[in-house]
């Protein structure tokens, strides 16, 4: 879709192939152990698991808890 006649940036579209051709991912919640989160970190980037985001735990705040993805095989 060409928006600039509009004044508006161009914006690709989105065709039936690049969906099809999308990166699938995985996710994991992992609680972390503050004595050893590099230990349970290193492990699971060792497996392909990129940290996205390391939160307080639901229960209590001093736990936390991380969430991973890795692309699905």
């Amino acid at each position: 879709m060409d928006n600039r006649a509009c004044g508006g940036p161009r914006v690709p579209s989105v065709t039936a192939d690049k969906v099809g051709r999308m990166t699938k991912w995985e996710y994991a919640t992992v609680p972390l152990l503050v004595h050893v989160t590099k230990q349970i970190l290193d492990t699971w980037g060792e497996d392909g698991w990129e940290l996205v985001q390391v939160v307080p735990g639901p229960n209590n705040s001093e736990q936390l808890v991380a969430y991973l993805k890795r692309e699905k095989p």
